[in-house]
């Protein structure tokens, strides 16, 4: 009787697994329609000290272009439990070639505004995915930077490790995207206001103007403007391109302040000289405002992954040099001597600030050193060069800091040589 009675109870028991088995092989892969919480698994990538980001599409779709809006959930976990609500957005992809990349990144769209983490409600946000730099470091350091000079506005960031339909994504930074608003570029709205971003001409985004030297114009600000007002801004950027590179020695210098705001200028000169950005060379991701009537506005800052070394091209990976103030329309901005003289006079100004961001890189680093071991264990390509966006190769995560930090030093003194004290 009694081996009768512990056959049943195995029985029951591997009945129970069963049961279990099959109930987790649902769960696992069907949505729920109105879920108070969203499943996460991190026994391989465990708690790493930051925010982790749950985010499930309808039908466990992919994110496949940067067109399709999928409709999708998202929810923010601690260390053990979720904390916050289950929010309703849709998520597409973002980026020009960071989207090819084999970890990419997002375009999120709430349905409401949220804040996140303490950051002003907004409906709009963005995941960088970081996955061509490799220390995770460089485009939230230049957000410290930019804050430190005093920018009108800096996107703020957040580090996160990202789940998507329950897979792991790995490390990102959730940020506030560029667009107008009170607590973002903070602008009117109007057919004679604008916030335009400058993109490569390979890939740019409609609505845009095209300018006489072939520099592209995406106008993020106003919404669908008409073809007057497209006009406007064409007319006045044509007429500035001339004026910094035809008629520099038929005017007066101080003309220059007649168009150009100069303080916003220097600074946005500096962060992409000081880390050498190959996008900074008037290539792409530049963002300028105006007001008809009102001086030319460069900022805020934005795309840092391929600076301080990380570059596609080999030249520009000499941490010496002039950089930014040899190519396109910043060559002839920089010859203008009232610009000239003052971008060194700010140097001269800021320079302890530029310094200090060296010294920061160990408390940013501390930041992410766990959620980066999750990162090479998901993506492993600390020593891969195959994929384009990967640049160099590193024996370790040590190495590849190690090597941006050294870059830094040697880009700072060659600078403030050249500029003096």
């Amino acid at each position: 009787m009694r081996l009768m009675a512990r056959k049943i109870n195995l029985y029951k028991q591997l009945a129970a697994i069963l049961c279990c088995i099959c109930f987790t092989a649902c769960f696992w892969t069907e949505t729920e329609s109105d879920p108070d919480i969203l499943p996460m698994d991190d026994s391989m990538y465990p708690y790493a000290g930051v925010p982790r980001v749950v985010i499930e599409t309808e039908d466990f779709a992919g994110v496949r272009d940067r067109e399709t809006e999928i409709p999708s959930r998202m929810q923010i976990y601690g260390e053990k439990s979720p904390e916050s609500e289950v929010y309703e957005l849709t998520v597409r992809g973002r980026g020009n070639s960071s989207f090819k990349m084999p970890k990419y990144g997002m375009k999120l769209e709430f349905s409401d505004k949220v804040s996140l983490f303490g950051m002003p409600k907004n409906k709009d946000w963005a995941l960088i995915a970081n996955f061509g730099d490799k220390s995770h470091l460089r485009n939230y350091m230049m957000t410290r930077l930019s804050e430190w000079l005093g920018a009108k506005y800096t996107p703020k960031m957040q580090f996160v490790e990202l789940y998507l339909n329950r897979n792991y994504m790995g490390l990102y930074l959730l940020a506030e995207t560029i667009k107008v608003g009170k607590n973002r570029v903070d602008i009117e709205k109007s057919d004679t206001t604008f916030l335009a971003e400058k993109e490569d001409s390979k890939k740019y985004d409609p609505p845009y103007i095209q300018t006489k030297n072939d520099y592209y114009y995406h106008i993020k600000s106003p919404k669908n403007p008409s073809p007057e007002t497209e006009q406007l801004l064409l007319d006045h950027l044509n007429d500035f391109e001339d004026l910094v590179q035809y008629h520099r020695y038929e005017h007066k210098s101080i003309e220059i302040l007649d168009w150009l705001d100069v303080e916003d200028y220097v600074l946005f000169y500096w962060m992409q000289e000081y880390s050498k950005n190959e996008d900074g060379n008037y290539g792409r991701s530049i963002y300028l405002t105006w007001k008809k009537g009102e001086t030319i506005h460069y900022g805020p800052v934005w795309d840092f992954d391929l600076a301080f070394g990380n570059a596609s091209r080999e030249q520009n990976k000499n941490p010496e040099d002039w950089y930014i103030r040899r190519y396109r329309l910043n060559y002839y901005i920089m010859r203008n001597a009232v610009v000239d003289s003052a971008a060194s006079v700010y140097w001269r100004e800021h320079r302890e600030t530029f310094k200090m961001l060296i010294d920061s890189i160990p408390i940013y680093r501390a930041i992410i050193e766990k959620a980066v071991k999750n990162e090479y264990r998901r993506w492993p390509v600390i020593g891969n060069t195959e994929n384009w966006a990967l640049k160099d190769p590193y024996d370790s995560y040590d190495e590849a800091v190690k090597v941006m930090t050294e870059w830094m030093k040697k880009r700072y003194q060659w600078i403030d040589n050249e500029i003096g004290q």
